[in-house]
């Protein structure tokens, strides 16, 4: 199937998953995550209008960015070094994967010079695997206490990275701990935090992601294939 036809097969799974859960389809953003894929890739997908698009890389999501439409939104998705802060900030709509006090003050101090508000997700290890990046649970009112007073910042969420698994029923739980948290931080009221985006859910396990109230989903081997890791 060419890409354009595994994206809108994810499209009709979303919507049923959406169906089940009493929720509207348009409460739902795809992520076309083309990581390690050639813009030409990307291309094709323009035709059905996708503007959504997310990056593990800084370098990748800078590079893609100058070479296609303005008008697409770049997600950075991967682990973010304080180092390449400076990179980012003003060319992507959403960084998920902020997990730390010091990269949320690295890119407070980058988007004051670079005179931007950066829209930013609390990486949540809700699994608390070693090999992952993200918080463990228990951090993270702290962090957002921390981070909310941090001037052209704004929390609009909350993101997780879940295992692995065979059987998506097997990260439910993982999803539905991180919609509770999500509601424990929105009723301390915040300023500048919102809990408006649950960024969780891959390929293997996007349809109980949004059982579960995911807003976003980050979807790349379902819809671009296989990555290749030698590029």
């Amino acid at each position: 199937m060419s890409v354009c036809e595994n994206y809108k097969e994810v499209e009709k799974h979303i919507d049923a998953a959406c169906k089940r859960a009493g929720r509207k389809p348009e409460e739902v953003t795809l992520i076309a995550v083309s990581k390690t894929k050639p813009v030409s890739m990307i291309e094709q997908l323009l035709s059905l209008n996708v503007i959504e698009f997310g990056e593990n890389k800084v370098q990748e999501l800078t590079a893609k960015a100058e070479l296609l439409p303005s008008n697409l939104h770049w997600h950075m998705i991967g682990h973010l070094q304080r180092n390449k802060v400076k990179y980012v900030v003003d060319k992507a709509c959403l960084i998920h994967s902020v997990d730390s006090l010091r990269l949320a003050e690295e890119i407070s101090k980058e988007s004051q010079k670079k005179q931007v508000t950066s829209q930013i997700l609390i990486e949540v290890n809700i699994a608390e695997e070693e090999s992952k990046f993200g918080i463990s649970p228990s951090e993270l009112l702290p962090l957002i206490e921390k981070i909310s007073i941090l001037p052209n910042i704004s929390i609009q969420g909350l993101m997780t990275i879940a295992p692995y698994v065979e059987n998506p029923e097997d990260n439910r739980w993982i999803f539905q701990k991180l919609k509770n948290l999500s509601i424990d931080i929105k009723g301390k009221n915040f300023d500048n935090v919102t809990m408006d985006v649950l960024s969780m859910g891959m390929t293997g396990d996007y349809e109980v992601a949004i059982e579960e109230g995911a807003t976003h989903v980050r979807v790349g081997t379902g819809i671009f294939g296989e990555r290749n890791y030698t590029i």
